[in-house]
């Protein structure tokens, strides 16, 4: 959402799952707003195109006065299922992948979509004993937020002009681009202070 070209982001996603790399796509709160807006469950859909969901849906040719009902039937169908298809969370190796975090008093099997999706200061300030470290988005910071071995902030707030980051987990490498600039820095999580 809030992106000059929502449609095509998912247009490039749905043809890079065709290639031979293997691709998990995470469901967000935003992902859940629009399911909840066009009527497939889902949380806070009426304030879908307060946070974003107007941009979106202009995107894909809608104004600003359409109805869920009228979004639902035009949107290309490979589009729709791309959104119900998500994945709640992801596990991989020693690490777990969820959009917001996870809520640290319940086990990993028994989390809510709620959480997954909108949580906050209660994973944030908050240990949790699940022996993997949660990767997650959604509460943008300035840098990468290290909190080794409970969890790594991926969120470094392209959204208010600050930049998009990336991990590389294999070689512990750190890939981040400003706002509006061509080059990518890379760094090591050694050198961000992650590890000694």
């Amino acid at each position: 959402d809030r992106g000059p070209d929502s449609r095509g982001v998912v247009e490039f996603l749905l043809k890079l799952a065709t290639g031979k790399q293997r691709t998990v796509f995470l469901k967000g709160n935003h992902e859940d707003m629009l399911l909840s807006f066009l009527g497939f469950g889902g949380n806070m859909g009426s304030s879908y195109m307060m946070n974003g969901g107007l941009q979106t849906l202009e995107n894909y040719g809608f104004s600003e006065f359409a109805l869920p009902d009228e979004c639902r039937a035009e949107m290309p169908v490979e589009h729709l299922e791309f959104f119900k298809n998500l994945e709640r969370y992801v596990i991989m190796d020693d690490y777990v992948v969820a959009h917001a975090g996870v809520q640290p008093l319940r086990s990993l099997d028994a989390q809510l979509d709620e959480d997954l999706f909108w949580i906050r200061d209660e994973f944030i300030v908050n240990l949790h004993y699940f022996e993997k470290t949660v990767i997650f988005g959604h509460t943008p910071y300035r840098d990468i937020l290290f909190n080794l071995p409970y969890k790594i902030g991926i969120d470094t707030g392209l959204v208010y002009g600050n930049m998009l980051s990336c991990i590389e987990l294999r070689d512990r490498e750190i890939f981040q681009i400003e706002l509006g600039r061509e080059d990518v820095t890379i760094s090591s999580f050694r050198e961000k202070g992650a590890e000694k």
